[in-house]
């Protein structure tokens, strides 16, 4: 667990070394109050929630998520630095779970600095806070699971931008499976089984789910499935570069 911490600690100092972290935040909440007060009509709504703030988080983790997970493992290739890294007596597993851990918590701190929505929101009116907080929680399962796929591709790669576009695109399929367009497509010929099975790998829909305040558990399971899944692939990629 020490040397866990200790990769948590080195990956969040280069986060925050850098402008990129603080410029990364401003946009993120930028990004976010602009689409929930311009498009999601927050005050017009004239409802005590914040459904026209989280219905938007989804979208904005697919552009920027990928900002933070590109420079995980490719910055380390390009630079030589993985070789360095790979000294240390340290595992595998707590490598890559160190800058997994270090990546969420940084996902965590910019998504906790939006709390002025949920103290505006209660000035304004009396609002479920449970339902608020799953909302919250769900939102952060969502970015966790980002993540995991972004960290997996970033070790794939030595450039940055391939890892950015490339998890982008992962992040948006991962998103609209369980758009109507894209299952109209299938419902016309497959059988149900596989529409659902492809509704099931939606990110939109499990976190839609949690941010009604249903904390059912197999969505948690979902998202838990997937980021280990994703964390598994990271270090068999990682592993591979080790052999080399």
């Amino acid at each position: 667990m020490s040397n866990t911490l200790f990769v948590v600690r080195r990956e969040l100092a280069d986060y925050f070394a850098t402008p990129v972290a603080y410029v990364f935040i401003v946009i993120f909440l930028a990004l976010l109050g602009a689409l929930a007060f311009f498009m999601g009509s927050f005050f017009a709504r004239g409802q005590a929630d914040l459904a026209a703030f989280f219905q938007f988080h989804a979208w904005v983790y697919m552009l920027l998520i990928p900002a933070i997970s590109m420079r995980m493992w490719a910055e380390e290739r390009k630079s030589g630095t993985i070789e360095l890294l790979m000294t240390l007596p340290l595992s595998l597993a707590q490598v890559v779970i160190g800058k997994y851990l270090a990546s969420v918590i940084f996902a965590a701190i910019s998504l906790a600095l939006t709390f002025p929505f949920w103290i505006t929101v209660n000035f304004l009116g009396e609002p479920d806070n449970g339902i608020i907080f799953a909302g919250y929680v769900g939102s952060l399962f969502m970015a966790a699971g980002f993540l995991a796929v972004g960290s997996f591709i970033s070790a794939l790669t030595k450039n940055q931008v391939i890892a950015f576009v490339v998890t982008t695109a992962a992040c948006f399929v991962l998103i609209a499976s369980g758009a109507p367009i894209v299952l109209g497509f299938f419902s016309g010929w497959a059988p149900k089984i596989v529409v659902d099975f492809i509704a099931s790998l939606s990110f939109l829909t499990h976190f839609t789910d949690i941010a009604k305040g249903v904390l059912d558990l197999r969505d948690v399971v979902y998202f838990v499935s997937l980021i280990g899944v994703f964390l598994f692939a990271n270090a068999v990629a990682v592993n591979r570069l080790k052999a080399e």
